[in-house]
């Protein structure tokens, strides 16, 4: 029921309907179902059997520790079902230069002294010839480099607190993990095919879907969850899409398992390419790979036999090609359907933020939800946070491409001569200046994120903050060397990543990977802050 002004009673927002499974759908279940569920409000998800799911984004960034906490999920028992393992960043290979490797990792860098951030002064030391790779003061890195792992435990003094971890994960088995949860909390699935909308003919909003045998499932608020397609959000409201390809010209994935060789590494690789990039994800029982291409550089054949040339292990199935426009929609909540995950927008998985989005989407919901009314001022306080959510993840996935020295194909030469939003030129350019870092709003990615990208594709500030030479450069120096001298001794004390698994009762012993230990993923630092 609504109102002369256009707003929707609480009477009318009892039925919660979900279209759409997957990892966007059975997230959403799990989480409306444990906090929304009131004993009076119905949650039903609506799904097929008959249609896909993507389910290629199987790495993470930290924040989803806390959406898995809100939902009182045991880490070890959820990495168990989903074949989990730990990620501590990224490594980045060829993005700078051909030949380069650098390292992103969570969480931070070296110790601020007196005040005075620890990136100014590695910036000074690196100017006076001293340390030139910020990798060296980094816990996540450290332990990285050796294939190891270990977990913060709370209020803990140890250099491990200063590891930030997140998680790779099956994407189909961590929906199945959160649908059984879902179910178990009460939230109603329907099997079945929509073959049809129903609108309210006065003021637009959605008031069901039809199934293809003719049941209409009604609802008072509905979650768009169906993918690209945008089933509600875009062919039932036709919202509209602001497309991003003109910056980030990506537009062909393809996605391949492949068999294990090794122990899996605690760290995603992101490997750069001629004219896009492959990841490089590895899980207890098998290896994600993918090829993110253009194909105004490259075709899919090519990509194909790039993807295969340099995939370890043997292929556990055929490559699958997924098209997608990098963008979002102009509205991720309009009238009375908010979407979530591919139907809100797309952003390549070059660092891991497609599950985030989804998560963000959900915890932004939670806090307007609606308590007596959907109000406008509410959706668009909606529409307005997940717009700055999208737009600051766009630059920083713009900035690895801005940021390149390669010439070496069409491809890269038009990205690093392309012009970019004007909010990614001004934090470059003042980055150049004096190394500074200015974040604004409540921005997804932090200063040691920035950092990270910047140096390890060779950007160099100018100048250092001239508030690091009020330090005694011998104190400095000497604190820097041993902080590094600590980061590395930690690291070689902590288990292997498997060790830990398997020591934690994390491990799915029905599908062990059966390879031997690797050896220590990389061997020597590069002099940028990377790897060599």
């Amino acid at each position: 029921m609504t109102n002369s002004e256009g707003i929707v009673n609480i009477n009318a927002v009892d039925r919660v309907v979900i279209v759409g499974g997957g990892t966007a759908g059975w997230m959403a279940a799990a989480a409306l179902s444990r906090y929304f569920d009131n004993g009076r409000r119905k949650i039903v998800l609506v799904e097929s059997d008959a249609i896909g799911t993507v389910g290629v984004g199987e790495a993470t960034i930290p924040p989803i520790a806390s959406f898995n906490a809100m939902l009182d999920i045991n880490e070890n028992d959820f990495l168990r079902a989903t074949r989990g393992t730990f990620k501590l960043g990224i490594e980045f290979v060829n993005w700078g230069r051909l030949g380069d490797r650098y390292f992103h990792p969570f969480g931070t860098y070296g110790q601020d002294l007196h005040g005075i951030k620890f990136h100014q002064l590695f910036l000074r030391e690196a100017a006076r010839g001293g340390p030139r790779s910020i990798a060296d003061f980094s816990m996540s890195t450290a332990a990285a480099a050796a294939g190891r792992f270990g977990r913060p435990a709370p209020g803990a003094q140890s250099l491990v607190s200063q590891i930030a971890y997140a998680f790779h994960f099956d994407a189909g088995l961590y929906a199945s993990f959160l649908r059984k949860m879902a179910e178990k909390q009460g939230t109603r699935r329907r099997e079945g095919r929509i073959v049809r909308v129903h609108r309210n003919a006065e003021n637009g909003d959605v008031t069901g879907v039809e199934l293809d045998g003719g049941e209409v499932v009604k609802g008072d608020l509905f979650l768009d969850c169906s993918g690209f397609r945008g089933l509600l959000i875009e062919e039932a409201l036709e919202t509209g899409y602001e497309e991003w390809s003109r910056w980030l010209p990506m537009d062909r994935a393809l996605a391949m398992p492949t068999a294990n060789t090794r122990s899996p590494p605690p760290f995603t690789r992101a490997t750069a390419h001629g004219a896009g990039w492959q990841w490089r994800i590895p899980l207890q029982h098998r290896t994600g790979n993918g090829h993110v291409f253009c194909s105004a550089y490259t075709n899919a054949d090519d990509a194909e036999t790039t993807l295969r040339d340099h995939a370890e292990g043997e292929p556990l199935a055929d490559p699958r090609l997924l098209r997608f426009v990098t963008g979002m929609r102009r509205k991720a909540w309009n009238h009375n359907v908010v979407s979530l995950g591919l139907s809100a927008g797309f952003i390549e998985p070059l660092e891991s933020t497609s599950i985030h989005l989804i998560q963000n989407g959900i915890a932004r919901l939670f806090a307007l939800f609606p308590e007596r009314e959907i109000s406008p001022l509410e959706r668009d306080e909606y529409n307005r946070g997940m717009r700055e959510l999208y737009e600051d993840v766009r630059d920083f996935i713009i900035l690895h491409y801005k940021a390149t020295q390669r010439n070496d194909t069409p491809f890269w030469r038009y990205v690093r001569e392309m012009d970019v939003p004007e909010s990614l030129t001004r934090k470059m350019a003042l980055w150049r200046l004096h190394g500074r870092i200015f974040r604004e709003n409540a921005e997804l990615f932090s200063e040691p994120s920035w950092i990270a990208v910047m140096l390890g594709q060779n950007v160099w500030p100018d100048r250092y903050d001239p508030i690091a030479d009020t330090l005694d450069e011998h104190r400095v120096a000497s604190a820097m060397a041993q902080m590094r001298e600590a980061y590395h001794r930690t690291a070689q004390g902590l288990p292997t990543q498997e060790e830990f698994l398997r020591q934690a009762g994390a491990w799915h012993e029905e599908g062990p990977t059966g390879a031997p230990p690797s050896p220590a993923p990389f061997a020597s630092f590069h002099a940028t802050g990377g790897f060599r």
